[in-house]
């Protein structure tokens, strides 16, 4: 040791003594004890959870995330014929980022990959340089949709042997397609951009045609290797509808027809199953084309068209699309007659023996009360409840209707769902208009009884009619009747749906004997098909404002008449022509062509044994079902209650003034 230590020297020594170094140790020990523990955590944490951390730091390095998408179910009619489907189609994917990606320092892919684009789908050249100008990060461009499967193939086989093009690829997508373009569009309505379905089959079951997309994810693995990941798209459901396409076409071929040769504003048609409520076909005069669904042209000429605004070319459109048949309101005229004798049998407010004086017109509401005339203004005479509607008669239906009253004749104008939705699986159905008992007076019982001051959809007539001849039973209307899986596996039955019992079988089978002799000797005899057992009811009213000379006429026909197997119901709105204004016959023979080709379709067979005559005021057929239960009248005979001229009118509404 240096005698000639310094001061500073000696005082350092003091500092760092062996008390600091033991403390010294003790940290280094600590700091090494915590190392191991560290590493030994880290080690666990690798073994417990190193592939979850492992992935989730890989997803943060995802190149790409693209959708696979659902394919939406489709429409079947009720024998399994496509109505809408998805075919598959495919998009024009760019990826500039690998279009601009250099090889050897230049960008030797860009010119090959744009010459053979324009080659194979004529694409716009200077919109794709734009591109790759503006978005040269992106890896993923929509550049066009809906290319079909040939088109990529080709350019797919291209791009296999040619090594600089780059940057392509194709997704694949669908598209919604009608297979009998116009037929049923009212009922089937069209799916908008993104499978929104849009009014009819496809808007009420959007929820089961779509499905869930799909997608896939890629990323780097740990080798930097691009791998990926797939979910696969849930399809949606099948809708199997209760239309036939077949009777749809039967139906939509007669209305253009009688539009071509008489002309209407508008002929409407809906065939139904009476015993399930299952609608065999809806069709109008104009239909539009499903896969081209704003296309106006079957309602206004191309000079039309483009002088509209932007709203009115919307609410045009939304006219052509409207499904008149549930969503627009007419008075029914003398098919209620039907509803309002039916109801009151059942009631025991008349009888079937009971016989009706009528004189061509009725005073309602007292001595000073206002005349509504029949449709024979000179009366129809002393006739028999059969006859009262077999010969139309106001007169006689205006009483029946008084001694129901108000009270009892809302009872069952609510029972037959008339002024109220039906419940039909279709979106857009009106309510209706009808008096209530609160708000309904003489006038406007006398009136409603024979289907005028009230106006309600087509649909709510034919269900509450089938309710009276299928023996009493009301039948929610549908037109769907399965939901099914891609494989035809069942996911729910649409069951016709019985709610009640409207009127009894009895006086079911009462009214449907009446209306075979509206047809065999009556207003209807127009809608006779030869060799069947047809029946049915006439129907024509005036429409609003009164003596105006427009109404709709209108038949409601089913057979066999003893055992309805299906109903048909045609309205024609104005019907065109001089003197077919107010002729219900029109419908009926309308309605008669339909079911001269729809019945053997339907394996209805003929129950009438045909029999030559010279007369044409005589029945050309004799009925092999049992008589009517109600007997003939006897007293006053009217005579020509079934010339041909009656025959053409059963005119309901007529206001004398006081």
């Amino acid at each position: 040791m240096r005698k000639n230590e310094s001061a500073e020297e000696k005082a350092k020594k003091r500092k760092f003594g062996p008390k600091m170094q033991a403390s010294l140790l003790l940290v280094f020990c600590v700091v090494i004890v915590a190392f191991i523990i560290l590493i030994g955590r880290l080690f666990w944490l690798n073994a417990k959870d190193g592939e979850r951390y492992k992935k989730s730091v890989l997803s943060q390095q995802s190149y790409t995330h693209s959708v696979i998408p659902y394919k939406r179910g489709e429409i079947l009619d009720t024998n399994g014929t496509v109505l809408a489907k998805s075919v598959k189609v495919y998009n024009l994917i760019l990826d500039p980022v690998s279009m601009l990606t250099e090889k050897k320092g230049e960008q030797a892919y860009v010119e090959p990959t744009i010459r053979e684009l324009k080659n194979v789908f004529n694409v716009d050249e200077d919109k794709i340089r734009k591109l790759l100008e503006e978005k040269p990060n992106s890896r993923y461009y929509v550049y066009q949709k809906g290319y079909s499967y040939d088109e990529m193939k080709q350019f797919q086989d291209i791009m296999d042997k040619n090594d600089y093009i780059k940057g392509v690829w194709f997704e694949d997508d669908y598209v919604r397609t009608y297979p009998y373009n116009s037929l049923a569009s009212k009922t089937l309505g069209f799916t908008f951009k993104g499978n929104v379905g849009n009014s009819g089959i496809e808007g009420y079951y959007n929820d089961e045609l779509n499905g869930t997309n799909g997608a896939t994810y890629g990323y780097y693995n740990s080798d930097n290797d691009v791998e990926d990941t797939v979910k696969q798209p849930a399809n949606g459901y099948n809708v199997v509808s209760t239309l036939d396409i077949n009777i749809q076409k039967i139906v939509q071929d007669h209305i253009d027809k009688f539009n071509k040769e008489i002309g209407s504003k508008n002929a409407s048609v809906i065939v139904m199953d009476p015993n399930s409520g299952e609608v065999l076909s809806m069709a109008e005069s104009v239909q539009y084309d499903l896969n081209n669904p704003t296309d106006l042209s079957p309602l206004y000429t191309e000079a039309e068209v483009k002088k509209m605004s932007d709203k009115e070319t919307l609410n045009a459109r939304n006219l052509m699309w409207r499904n008149s048949t549930i969503s627009d309101n007419f008075e029914p005229g003398s098919t209620i007659k039907a509803l309002t004798v039916a109801a009151a049998l059942d009631e025991g407010v008349i009888k079937s023996t009971d016989y009706f004086d009528c004189n061509g017109w009725e005073r309602i509401g007292g001595a000073k009360g206002r005349i509504i005339k029949c449709a024979k203004r000179e009366g129809h005479g002393h006739i028999s409840l059969e006859e009262v509607l077999a010969y139309s008669c106001n007169d006689a239906i205006m009483q029946i209707s008084t001694k129901m009253g108000a009270a009892l004749f809302t009872k069952y104008q609510t029972d037959f769902s008339l002024g109220k939705q039906s419940g039909i699986d279709l979106s857009g159905e009106s309510i209706g208009q009808v008096y209530t008992q609160e708000n309904m007076g003489p006038t406007e019982l006398a009136t409603s009884s024979f289907g005028q001051s009230m106006a309600v959809p087509m649909i709510q007539v034919i269900s509450a009619f089938s309710s009276v001849i299928n023996g009493g039973y009301y039948y929610t209307p549908h037109v769907v009747k399965q939901v099914t899986t891609e494989d035809g596996a069942v996911v729910r039955n649409v069951k016709s749906e019985y709610t009640r019992q409207v009127v009894s079988e009895e006086t079911s089978k009462l009214v449907r004997n009446y209306m075979r002799q509206t047809v065999v000797k009556g207003t209807a005899k127009s809608a006779d098909v030869e060799g069947y057992e047809v029946a049915g009811k006439t129907g024509t009213a005036e429409k609003i404002p009164r003596k105006n000379g427009k109404y709709v006429v209108s038949f409601m026909g089913y057979a066999p008449a003893s055992d309805p197997k299906v109903v048909v119901y045609v309205t024609i709105d104005e019907p065109q022509g001089e003197g077919n204004a107010a002729r219900s016959a029109l419908a009926c023979e309308l309605a008669s062509d339909i079911m001269k080709d729809i019945f053997p379709y339907l394996n209805i067979y003929p129950t009438v044994e045909v029999k030559p005559s010279n007369d044409a005021n005589k029945d050309k057929t004799q009925s092999t079902a049992a008589p009517s239960a109600t007997p003939k009248a006897t007293k006053n005979p009217v005579k020509n209650n079934a010339t041909d001229d009656y025959n053409g009118s059963d005119y309901d509404y007529s206001v004398l003034p006081e």
